[in-house]
């Protein structure tokens, strides 16, 4: 071993030229200005380890998750912190988090860092304080609702004001990513009597809804995507993209919960709504794995280039098949019934949508009244729209980690509590 003092202060790697002999330098940052060479035998010993570590600290990363407290985002959270072994922090962003996930989270015995951000998407100090020294951003955070009225500005100013405000406050910070998690609402479908199967991104399909949140999602990605190649006051250069899941579903789903819910009111019966919709159905793993892959993809110099201002749809193998259905497979096991007549003709219950809308709004200036049902939400369940992720196969390398029969009885297996804590339910109010 030799010691002595060394006129440049970093620590570098030498391979003689003349020779097969290594030498490596450290510093001893016990001692100032004080270098230790290591030699063959000795290098042996600490070389590759000294390499990984130096390796490992190079690509040292942070992300900031919104919407963290969420169905979707307490997946992708828990995700990154498996997958990434290189994520020194994680940032997780929402307005509430319930006591039970503050636990949770207050638990997790990971080498990473995990810090915990309460605050509004709407106030920009917070964003900007949240944002400040993050490499990547993913956006999951929105307000989903399928009314014509309620909440409509709400939904307006977080979907869109609130993604505007984030995305400043990453460029103010010199964030290099941002992921947004869009919605199969923002391609469609436009009408009941147009169907589209196996949609991919190049067919351009584009909402033209009016309602809420569609109208906010689609306004949002656009300013997302129209954000990448944006240049950084450091040099670096923004890269941003879109995931377009479709309906997702799993455990904790509160969709999935208020369909068993209306169901049990109804003998436990799922009301058949059309004959011959059909749709996709994905599993929330699935999802919060295509955003890892998403994530990698962007914080990659080559592929960010190509996949920058890109969307994409993401699916798994769960079989197309109308909303009803969906429900039926996921919770027969426990004696769940599929109706067998239709209901209402879905023609008159057009007309009765659109008698409904033009009645609120006549109201709207005096009395804000929320229809039971509407013209969008009558196209979505009654449509056949399905769509591909072979673009997301192709560019990110997705593919589902969750199979359609597994996540089946993951889901009924969570039917199975629900109907439990209903059962103690009853037995609290039955006197």
């Amino acid at each position: 071993m030799v010691q002595g003092k060394e006129e440049d202060p970093r620590a570098y790697l030498s391979m003689g030229h003349e020779t097969s002999h290594l030498s490596l330098v450290i510093k001893d940052n016990q001692h100032p200005g004080l270098f230790i060479r290591l030699q063959d035998s000795e290098l042996k010993a600490v070389f590759y380890q000294e390499i990984l570590d130096t390796m490992l600290q190079m690509n040292k990363w942070s992300c900031l998750v919104t919407g963290a407290g969420g169905f979707l985002g307490q997946r992708i959270v828990h995700l990154l912190l498996e997958e990434e072994q290189e994520l020194e922090e994680i940032r997780l962003l929402d307005k509430v988090f319930s006591p039970q996930l503050l636990l949770e989270f207050s638990e997790l015995k990971h080498k990473t860092k995990v810090t915990l951000l309460q605050g509004d998407i709407l106030d920009k100090e917070f964003l900007h304080k949240a944002c400040q020294g993050v490499t990547a951003v993913i956006h999951s955070a929105c307000i989903i609702d399928t009314g014509l009225w309620r909440r409509k500005e709400t939904i307006m100013n977080v979907n869109i004001k609130g993604t505007q405000f984030l995305l400043e406050a990453c460029i103010a910070a010199e964030v290099p990513v941002f992921l947004y998690t869009s919605s199969v609402e923002v391609a469609g479908p436009n009408s009941y009597m147009k169907s589209v199967r196996n949609g991919h991104e190049d067919d351009l399909l584009e909402s033209k809804w009016s309602n809420a949140y569609p109208y906010s999602k689609k306004l949002a990605e656009k300013a997302v995507l129209a954000a990448d190649g944006q240049l950084l006051r450091n040099g670096t250069v923004l890269r941003t993209c879109s995931l377009r899941p479709v309906y997702i579903y799993g455990e904790g789903s509160i969709f999935l919960q208020n369909e068993i819910n209306h169901a049990l009111k109804n003998d436990k019966t799922f009301t058949r709504k059309s004959k011959g919709s059909m749709a996709n159905q994905v599993y929330v793993d699935n999802v919060a794995w295509a955003h890892v892959l998403a994530l990698r993809a962007l914080r990659d110099p080559e592929k960010a280039q190509s996949i920058g201002g890109q969307f994409y749809f993401i699916t798994d193998d769960t079989p197309p098949q109308s909303y009803s259905e969906f429900n039926y497979e996921v919770s027969k096991e426990w004696g769940f019934k599929l109706g067998s007549k239709l209901g209402i003709p879905l023609t008159l219950l057009y007309w009765a949508a659109f008698v409904l809308e033009m009645i609120s709004f006549m109201l709207s200036p005096i009395f804000i009244y929320e229809p039971p049902f509407n013209c969008h939400f009558l196209t979505l369940t009654n449509s056949v729209f399905t769509l591909s992720c072979k673009k997301a196969k192709k560019d990110l390398g997705y593919e589902p980690r969750v199979s359609w029969l597994e996540a089946r009885k993951k889901t009924s297996q969570w039917v199975g509590t629900l109907l439990a804590k209903n059962r103690e339910n009853l037995k609290i109010k039955t006197p």
